[in-house]
């Protein structure tokens, strides 16, 4: 029976296959061709060779610029998100009271929408920052961290309850020995605790790593690239390229194919550098 069921498993993978194909592999690779291009449609592309590729990096400094802020909100952000929701998932996997009702409160923020998240988090920051005669939008710094504070309101939650997941599939019996042997929790934490809850690890800082580099609405409703393009980060310079300046859609499509080249090697770096971890523990 479970032989003859086989032969229709293509079958049931086609619509997907169908889907993935129509929506993701096809306008990838048009893409691509299309960043070699000079164009205004699709139907008008006229191939220029690498010429949108060197426009990218020498017609303005601002994707260059974009680029160091993402990369710099990047490290802090994978940084506090997964300390603070490795900490919160220590804490909520104690005997502590209304443990599930903090696991709902700190998850929550993830469910609002990233253009929504922003308006929010401008009122209340340009709130507090009025009384230092400040704004989000008058210095680049205020941004930055404006958006660093968002980002870890709204993912520290969901990595909490990855890590949580991790740290309650921990054998009991592995902590209990480690107790009886006479370990602090210091040992625990850094000899047992940690080693065993790596996969998550792995996934959480690959999750934190992407969706720092992608940000985009919580960047264009919290800054929208102020002051003078001070704020603006990868997905927003490429967007604003592509469809705020006639003619240089080529150049935005270049910078794309640069952009998603990039995510995927740093992500690629990060995979293979923790998952040797999960080896070796």
């Amino acid at each position: 029976m479970e032989k003859s069921l086989k032969k229709y498993f293509p079958l049931f993978a086609l619509p997907a296959l169908i889907c993935f194909t129509l929506s993701f592999l096809i306008p990838m690779i048009w893409g691509f061709v299309l960043s070699f291009c000079e164009f205004t449609t699709i139907t008008d592309a006229t191939f220029v060779g690498f010429d949108n590729y060197v426009k990218a990096f020498t017609i303005d400094n601002y994707f260059t610029q974009a680029f160091w802020f993402t990369l710099g909100f990047t490290i802090i952000t994978v940084i506090t998100i997964n300390i603070l929701a490795f900490t919160l998932a220590l804490i909520l996997t104690k005997s502590v009271p209304g443990t599930n009702a903090f696991r709902t409160v700190f998850f929550m923020p993830n469910l609002i929408g990233g253009i929504v998240l922003g308006w929010i988090w401008q009122v209340v920051l340009n709130g507090v920052l009025a009384g230092f005669e400040q704004t989000l939008l008058s210095d680049a710094k205020y941004g930055f961290w404006g958006l660093v504070i968002l980002m870890n309101w709204q993912n520290v939650g969901y990595m909490m309850v990855i890590y949580i997941a991790a740290i309650q599939n921990i054998s009991t019996d592995m902590l209990e020995a480690a107790a009886i042997d006479g370990a602090n929790g210091k040992t625990t934490l850094f000899k047992i605790i940690i080693p065993s809850v790596m996969p998550s690890i792995t996934i959480c800082l690959f999750l934190t790593m992407t969706n720092g580099f992608k940000l985009y609405d919580q960047n264009l409703a919290l800054t929208n690239g102020a002051p003078n393009h001070q704020t603006e980060m990868l997905a927003l310079n490429i967007f604003n390229t592509f469809y705020s300046r006639v003619g240089f859609e080529g150049v935005g499509q270049a910078k794309a194919v640069i952009f998603t080249i990039l995510v995927a090697a740093i992500a690629l770096v990060q995979l293979v550098a923790t998952r040797s971890k999960e080896v070796e523990n």
